[in-house]
């Protein structure tokens, strides 16, 4: 598991730049650059939204699948990296979010 920081303050499941989902997807299959990944777990949060998510509290460390299989951190569609950051404040989609850990093997 990682330590997960996240700067998507408009995600469903960020509460105080850490996720509450539990486990994340980082997509980005073909990446080559950390531009080409994306949070595919992102959830916009909405205005009738009466929830942050389904886990109460935000966990510092967490579960992360990953497609970006030409970075260092991924066996076997898994992130092995002790520290990953997800970044995308303002996004309103998964696309517009990324992976700043992702590393070139």
């Amino acid at each position: 598991m990682a330590q997960l920081d996240c700067s998507v303050q408009n995600c469903v499941h960020n509460k105080n730049e850490y996720c509450c989902r539990g486990d994340i997807m980082v997509g980005g299959k073909h990446a080559r650059k950390e531009e080409a990944t994306c949070c595919e777990s992102f959830s916009p949060k909405r205005a009738e939204d009466s929830y942050v998510s389904a886990l109460e509290h935000p966990c510092r460390t967490i579960g992360i699948d990953c497609e970006a299989d030409k970075c260092m951190y991924n066996t076997d569609y898994k992130c092995y990296a002790e520290h990953v950051n997800i970044a995308g404040n303002g996004a309103c989609e998964c696309g517009q979010t990324l992976c700043r850990t992702f590393t070139k093997e």
